[in-house]
């Protein structure tokens, strides 16, 4: 494994920030797409964190990301229980943020609210953007679709994207509840940590482009994703894309493009949020309480280990944060060397303090 070193988050969300900021971004959206890939590190969702950084900057220099995107309604509006935005190919946290802002407001307003938004790129971890919802009390769905990367066995190219989604609601406790999953046995960023990190990966993680077994993740990433459940994530990630981009009237399928092998392209990227306000079917004391015991069922399940507990989605990542939070952000040393030339070129700093 590679050698890596730890970092204190406040300089990472500072540098990051600097960075974004260097590259045309308003500091608004610089400092929170940091936050946003920081807080995603923390969770311990190394895939979508700091790693996409050189990738972003990238695009931000030369074009494929707009720096400053003016999103706008296309269809449906304040008024209505839908709506559809265009992110003028805008980073996807700063487009999913609106989104998802979008979708809050409609649920306090109408029960529900959903918002489609095309034309738009990259959002990191969907858990971001569910837990929008649940930290206002609600019920939060965040997905997106990606250029087809995952297929069946038998396949000789991939037929669909791993199209993730997470789902999230408040459990009134130190964590919500939030599941979020892609639609392939792993995301595909977690090949690339594993090549940053000099690691084999398991071989039902991908297959070569011929559609060939591998235990090499750049192979594999060059190939495509295996799905989830087979049949079952299969069947999801062509549903998510086609609320996302058929019915938003964005792009889907093979209209998508990769961010890495397209580079100077606009992804295209169409996202799904959606909330629902529970307290339009009961006071929010009520459901308040039955999600507490909702939770202690969940948590009272009998273990074969006695000493364990069954752990509810959002568990981990809370108690990986809480400890990351003291003992700073791992990240591999050619990531690290990656952001120093970064940081070169944009005449930045390079302000990263290990821990």
């Amino acid at each position: 494994m590679a050698d890596q070193n730890s970092f204190s988050v406040e300089s990472v969300t500072a540098f990051l920030s600097e960075l974004y900021r260097a590259v045309g971004m308003p500091a608004e959206d610089a400092d929170y797409t940091a936050q946003c890939m920081v807080q995603t590190n923390l969770w311990g969702v190394d895939s979508h964190g700091v790693l996409r950084t050189p990738i972003y900057v990238t695009r931000v220099k030369n074009g494929a990301l707009s720096a400053k995107p003016e999103i706008k309604t296309v269809a449906g509006g304040e008024d209505k229980a839908l709506e559809v935005i265009d992110g003028d190919s805008g980073i996807g946290y700063v487009v999913a943020r609106e989104g998802m802002k979008r979708a809050i407001a409609k649920a306090k307003k109408f029960g529900t609210g959903t918002v489609l938004a095309k034309n738009s790129n990259h959002f990191g971890a969907a858990a971001l953007f569910a837990r929008m919802a649940a930290e206002e009390g609600l019920i939060g769905l965040a997905a997106t679709n990606v250029m087809p990367n995952i297929g069946m066995k038998g396949n000789k190219k991939p037929s669909t994207g791993n199209n993730p989604v997470a789902m999230a609601a408040p459990l009134y406790d130190e964590f919500p509840f939030c599941l979020d999953i892609s639609m392939s046995n792993v995301a595909g960023g977690k090949l690339l940590l594993a090549a940053k990190k000099g690691d084999k990966i398991p071989t039902d993680w991908a297959v070569t482009a011929e559609g060939l077994e591998t235990d090499d993740p750049e192979a594999g990433f060059k190939g495509f994703l295996l799905p989830t459940g087979m049949h079952k994530g299969f069947g999801m990630s062509l549903f998510i894309d086609i609320i996302a981009g058929v019915a938003s009237g964005g792009a889907f399928s093979r209209y998508l493009k990769s961010m890495y092998k397209n580079a100077e392209e606009p992804s295209l990227t169409c996202h799904v949020f959606y909330a629902l306000d529970p307290s339009c079917v009961m006071p929010g004391e009520d459901f308040s309480t039955r999600m507490k015991e909702w939770a202690e069922m969940v948590k009272a399940t009998p273990m074969v280990d006695e000493s364990q507990t069954q752990i509810i989605p959002g568990e981990i990542e809370y108690a990986t944060e809480q400890r990351r939070l003291k003992e700073g952000i791992p990240l591999p040393a050619e990531l690290v060397e990656d952001l120093k030339k970064l940081a070169a070129e944009a005449g930045v700093e390079f302000s990263l303090k290990a821990v």
